[in-house]
């Protein structure tokens, strides 16, 4: 009983790993980015622009729009949100000298920061 040699074999026994990718699995499967991707954008955008603290603002000002827009989604978890907006509200508030020091600030980055409000 000769089934064609043993490509055919292959494929036919469902595991052949050149074959079509099932669409429905890849799309229910959404990337979600975490705490530290985020936190990480933003450091990342502030360093940039440690030197020009305003043109730093403008760009937290646009990722501050974008947080919210993947909240909405679900993409952003609600207490992330209010992580990220009390980082942005330090940030947008600083003076030249202040907006160095934030970013100095390692305890800042880090994941679940509270920003002096240790009790929420």
């Amino acid at each position: 009983m000769n089934r064609g040699g043993p490509l055919e074999m292959l494929r036919t026994m469902r595991w052949w790993p050149f074959g079509k990718w099932n669409r429905a699995k890849v799309d229910d499967s959404p990337h979600v980015k975490g705490t530290r991707m985020w936190l990480q954008e933003l450091r990342s955008i502030c360093e940039k622009n440690y030197q020009n603290p305003s043109a730093g603002q403008a760009l937290v000002r646009e990722m501050q729009v974008e947080w919210t827009d993947a909240n909405r989604r679900g993409d952003l978890d609600d207490m992330l949100l209010q992580g990220l907006d009390r980082r942005a509200f330090r940030l947008l508030r600083a003076s030249g000298e202040e907006w160095i020091g934030w970013l100095d600030n390692e305890r800042f980055w880090e994941p679940g920061w509270k920003g002096g409000f240790e009790t929420e």
